[in-house]
């Protein structure tokens, strides 16, 4: 099983496209896969058609049991109207986890514990996270084994770009471990020259943890969310479901190649 983390601390960057769409397009492919929403905001949730609020279970439940077991997991997750596709969903409680249980010990190992409880379950796991620092983002950047920054092409990004790297620095030196994370420049504008020294400067500071190509603006992405769908069945020739479906054979082969 592979556990991926989308995760920046700005928002509007493009994280629950980026989830969804990679999501998607593996499903598209065979493989089961699990989204999962950390976000209060629970955006992706309501992606999907899913009202959070009225369901009974949750990931707040996950966080809630400490040691999730699989059957705790299982019984959270919702499936989507797409085959091989299921959702974790997330609730507005989620917004009390740090002030509840943010400083109890191994709160920031609840997440990986609920993946490798559902590992026999899952191809892969594909995490969304809030925009700030806090247990959510501890957890699943905790879970997982890739990161994948998305950063919008414009001047704002880049610095709460800088923060998203310090905050990988102290989790590594924390969990003493290395990460391992692609930058993916999204929204990206070809029409303004902003958005191309944007881009440069990503290249010129992270070198080759920028992913090589950008996903674009494209409207019909935005379309894709309206309609409760993924970008890969919604608009599956549209100019940026072409480009996450390069950036996953990217993503997959680096995975395969260790």
């Amino acid at each position: 099983m592979n556990v991926w983390t989308v995760a920046n601390q700005k928002g509007g960057v493009g994280k629950t496209t980026t989830t969804v769409t990679l999501g998607g397009l593996l499903a598209a492919q065979g493989k089961r896969v699990l989204l999962v929403d950390t976000d209060p905001q629970a955006s992706m949730s309501y992606y999907f058609g899913i009202d959070s609020e009225e369901l009974s279970r949750s990931v707040y439940d996950v966080f809630l049991t400490g040691t999730p077991s699989k059957d705790d997991v299982l019984d959270c997750l919702c499936s989507t109207k797409f085959d091989s596709l299921f959702l974790l969903p997330a609730t507005m409680a989620l917004s009390t986890l740090d002030r509840k249980m943010g400083t109890q010990s191994g709160m920031g190992l609840v997440l990986k514990k609920a993946v490798l409880s559902i590992a026999d379950e899952f191809d892969y796991v594909i995490i969304d996270c809030p925009p700030t620092l806090g247990v959510l983002m501890v957890n699943a950047l905790a879970a997982c084994d890739k990161i994948l920054i998305p950063v919008q092409t414009e001047f704002l990004a880049l610095k709460g770009l800088e923060r998203m790297m310090h905050t990988l620095e102290i989790m590594a030196k924390t969990l003493n471990k290395q990460f391992s994370y692609t930058i993916v420049p999204t929204m990206y504008d070809k029409r303004t020259n902003a958005a191309l020294d944007a881009y440069k400067s990503l290249r010129a500071t992270y070198g080759d943890k920028v992913w090589s190509a950008v996903i674009p603006v494209d409207t019909k992405i935005q379309e894709a969310s309206q309609a409760q769908m993924p970008p890969s069945s919604y608009c599956p020739k549209s100019r940026g479901v072409y480009c996450y479906t390069n950036l996953l054979t990217f993503l997959t082969k680096k995975t395969d190649n260790g």
